[in-house]
């Protein structure tokens, strides 16, 4: 069980970052070059390598490592884009409704027998949590057209191949190692954004440097909740890995908990104004994820 622990660790991080990523969004919305920044910073894993040891993989956990570091960068670029031209309320719902299903179906394509583990009680608890997830997440004005359920589902399956080639390279690899590895790679990928004549030019602008101090903070809590999550994807089992993605409800209640107390304390940073109607929603949806949680924790009838 220590995976699902530390899987709702990671999702507390992502909240954090979530909120950060929201307010440097809203004054600097460039996608590619939020990408390329949040990308870039992994960089820094260098400075670990004098103190660990690093286990070089063979070619095929290389060749894992770079395809997930091209679908982890390119995903970020997607979700920023659709973040940008669409509401959040639209495109996070979307997401977080397709991913989960995704990262199932393609659980059951790498691994056909894997799934086969799962009881009706795994089932179950995938299904509230999902469930919980989308309606804590849905506000307002939820409304799709063809170009944003487009923009979700691209990134929605990015971020779930991310989930099944990150699986590879831990059954290839160690984590320390096969985490920096992807990271370094995904330095690497990201380079191309620089083809971009606009990046070039907002970063000699130092475009974004208002909220520079924001930007570290939420990539700090955003670097630690990908540690996190790769570590819980490196001890989970196979089948488990849609559960660990329907778990993301648990951000959103985190979220919404640190919204209303930022509202509240610093409402001149960070105002969001609440009808009774999304609160009596968002309440339901963390009863509906309690229950999923409930159930997992009680009768997941968890196999290694």
């Amino acid at each position: 069980m220590n995976w699902l622990i530390i899987s709702i660790a990671s999702y507390l991080f992502f909240a954090i970052a979530s909120l950060g990523d929201k307010m440097v969004l809203k004054k600097t919305p460039k996608p590619k070059l939020y990408a390329f920044y949040v990308s870039f910073l992994s960089i820094f894993a260098v400075l670990v390598l004098p103190f660990i040891h690093f286990n070089f993989p063979d070619k095929q956990t290389l060749i894992w490592a770079f395809l997930d570091a091209i679908v982890y960068v390119w995903g970020l670029y997607t979700l920023f884009l659709a973040l940008e031209k669409y509401d959040v309320s639209r495109t996070i719902p979307t997401i977080g409704a397709i991913q989960p299903v995704l990262v199932f179906i393609l659980a059951l394509v790498f691994w056909p027998s894997a799934t086969l583990i799962l009881t009706q009680a795994n089932l179950l608890a995938f299904f509230l949590l999902l469930l919980g997830g989308i309606l804590i997440s849905t506000e307002n004005n939820f409304d799709l057209t063809k170009d944003s359920l487009f923009l979700s589902f691209l990134t929605a399956l990015l971020f779930s191949l991310d989930f099944i080639f990150q699986k590879f390279v831990f059954e290839g690899t160690d984590l320390i190692s096969g985490f920096i590895l992807m990271r370094l790679l995904g330095v690497i990928v990201c380079l191309v954004f620089l083809l971009d004549k606009e990046v070039r030019r907002d970063i000699r602008k130092k475009e974004g440097e208002k909220t520079g101090f924001i930007f570290i903070l939420a990539q700090g809590a955003g670097g630690l909740a990908t540690v996190f999550q790769s570590w819980a994807i490196k001890l989970v089992p196979v089948a488990y890995l849609a559960i660990i993605n329907a778990l993301k409800g648990i951000q959103y209640v985190f979220l919404f908990v640190m919204t209303i107390l930022c509202s509240c304390f610093i409402p001149k940073l960070f105002k969001e104004s609440l009808s009774k109607k999304i609160l009596i929603q968002k309440l339901i949806a963390i009863f509906i994820i309690a229950i999923g949680l409930f159930v997992l924790i009680q009768y997941g009838n968890f196999v290694y």
